[in-house]
Order: structure tokens, then C-alpha cells, then sequence
């Protein structure tokens, strides 16, 4: 369960599937569920960098009243890299910068941070969170244009501005049921500040708040091929 809409203060339910990849027997490597999907080819231990991309759906005024007159905007995918530093073996703090094509042509940046702790079947994991974007992604995604604050009728033009979009805090709980099936529930709260916050789409239309709810079910197997 997500916003409807970034900055909505609604939430809609949705389904995404998901795949990792690892050498057999090797232990599960930690990923916080609101990671981009990504792949580390530099893997050292204590720093693994890669590339890391994310596929956001379309926000579309025909699919929600409240939003009527406020432009579209497509399927987007944002494609970058990111890096992870372990400075111990509970803490991670983890950059992405990706890039968005179609949807958006921004830019934007996620920080996170996490500490984890595991005791046998079970593993805790809980961080700040922290994202900012350029001129050209803030204004797409929270700005109003004439148009549509002519069609809309209760809202003025707006133009957002780059800068830092959002701050909060994740967190997740994780069982190991067996070598094949993980289960995990996680939550998440930003709240949007800045040019986000102050946008009429969020404070008019939406909520500064935005909460995410989720759960997972992993199912791991050997591919003797590999």
C-alpha cells in the first residue's frame, strides 16, 4: 500500500514482482525493501557499487477526481547507479542517482541509512531516509502549469524548485522460515518538505505525509546451471 499519487493522501494497493541473484550457499545479502533494484559489480566488502534503476507507474488525472485539469505524467524509468559503505557490520548507509527517461528527464538522489541487527531467524533493520531532486523533476512531478491551474479552477500556477524533496524513516522486519522461504512486513513515512511540501498539488490536493505498508514473500532455490 503506497500514496496514489506522489503527494496524495490516499493510499491504493499494488503488486511488484522481484528477483535477486547470489552465488549458491552464500547467505542472503541484506536489501532494505525500498531499495531500487540494482546490481553491485564492484563488491568489496565493505563498499559494492553498481548500476540501479526503478520503474514508477503513471499519474493520470482521469484515474483521480481531485486531479483534474493537473497534466499526466507517463510510465517512468529511472535508470542510475548506486553505492553502499559499510563502515561495520550492522550499519549501512547506501547513495542512488538515477535519471528519469519518458515520465520525467530529472534527476534525483536518495540517501538511506539503516542498522541492522539479526538474532538467529529473524533480522531487524531501521533508518532515516532522505531525497532531493533537480528543477526539472520537482517541476514536473509538483509543478502547476497556467493550463492547469486554468482547467483545475481552485488552484494557482506553480513552479517547483530543486532541492531536497523529502525526509523519514523506514523500517523492516524479516523471518527466515526456512533456506527457501523469507518473509518480511515493512513500513515507511516521508514527509515531503521544500518545493514538494509547499507545492498547492500536495498542501491542496494531498498530504506532506506519505506512508507506505508492505509485505514480501522470497522464495529461494539452486539453479545447478550457475
Amino acid at each position: 500500500m503506497s500514496p496514489a499519487w506522489e503527494g496524495s493522501n490516499s493510499l491504493s494497493p499494488y503488486l511488484v514482482p522481484g528477483l535477486g541473484i547470489r552465488r549458491a550457499g552464500t547467505p542472503q545479502a541484506f536489501s532494505a525493501p525500498d531499495d531500487s533494484p540494482s546490481f553491485a559489480l564492484l563488491d568489496v566488502g565493505w563498499l559494492k557499487a553498481g548500476p540501479a534503476g526503478r520503474l514508477k507507474g503513471p499519474r493520470k488525472a482521469s484515474d483521480h477526481a481531485e486531479l483534474r485539469g493537473i497534466h499526466d505524467i507517463d510510465w517512468t524509468l529511472e535508470a542510475g547507479g548506486f553505492a553502499e559503505f559499510w563502515p561495520i557490520e550492522k550499519f549501512r548507509l547506501r547513495v542512488e542517482a538515477r535519471h528519469g527517461f519518458l515520465g520525467h528527464h530529472g534527476n534525483v538522489v536518495d540517501v538511506s541509512a539503516d542498522w541492522i541487527e539479526r538474532r538467529g531467524p529473524w533480522t531487524v533493520s531501521f533508518g532515516p531516509r532522505m531525497s532531493a531532486g533537480d528543477t526539472r523533476y520537482m517541476d514536473q512531478v509538483f509543478g502547476v502549469t497556467a493550463q492547469d491551474a486554468l482547467i483545475n479552477g481552485s488552484l494557482p500556477a506553480y513552479r517547483a524548485g530543486g532541492g531536497m524533496k523529502s525526509a523519514g524513516v523506514s523500517g523492516a522486519i524479516s523471518y527466515e522460515w526456512s533456506k527457501a522461504w523469507t518473509t518480511t512486513i515493512y513500513a515507511d513515512y516521508r514527509r515531503l518538505v521544500g518545493s514538494a511540501g509547499a507545492s498547492p498539488i500536495t498542501a491542496g490536493l494531498g498530504s506532506r505525509d506519505q506512508f507506505t505498508f508492505g509485505a514480501i514473500a522470497a522464495y529461494s532455490f539452486d539453479w545447478p546451471g550457475l
